[in-house]
């Protein structure tokens, strides 16, 4: 609390010695330590009624209250560290070890909807749980103009 060393200690024993002198220097340090003492007890016994009236009134019951909800467990936090821990170890090129084959999606088809023909099963067929395959995009033109050019413009071509 006060940071002081043995050699300030001294030094302010000395100075005791020499103001107070020997004869008197043991009854000033026994009442100082009684009053050391004293001042020990008020601040334990203020410290224990503190805690009692913080029983009482139910504070350390909030206080494990907002502990537990605030937790990153009970936020969900955890769970979503581990999501980002998955995402970051992911690698899109190597194939996923839970994910159904799409000839596996094929055969779920009912086999009157397979007779009936490809476009009929496509729109027949229950959703499932994958999202659809993205459409892939046609590369873009070399030439910005020539995909303005319509086949139909002889002019165009020329």
């Amino acid at each position: 609390m006060f940071d002081i060393g043995w050699s300030e200690l001294l030094v302010i024993g000395v100075v005791a010695l020499v103001v107070v002198g020997p004869k008197d220097l043991p009854e000033m340090f026994r009442t100082l330590g009684r009053v050391t003492a004293k001042a020990r007890n008020m601040a334990r016994e203020f410290q224990r009624a503190m805690e009692a009236a913080a029983d009482e009134t139910g504070v350390k019951d909030v206080v494990k209250d907002v502990k537990n909800v605030t937790s990153p467990r009970s936020m969900g936090l955890d769970a979503m560290k581990q999501a980002a821990d998955r995402f970051e170890k992911w690698d899109p090129m190597k194939p996923q070890q839970g994910a159904p084959k799409p000839a596996a999606q094929a055969s779920s088809i009912p086999a009157a909807q397979a007779q009936q023909g490809a476009g009929a099963a496509a729109v027949t067929a229950p959703p499932t749980s994958q999202p659809a395959a993205p459409v892939p995009q046609a590369p873009a033109a070399a030439d910005p103009e020539a995909a303005s050019r319509t086949p139909a413009d002889p002019k165009s071509d020329a």
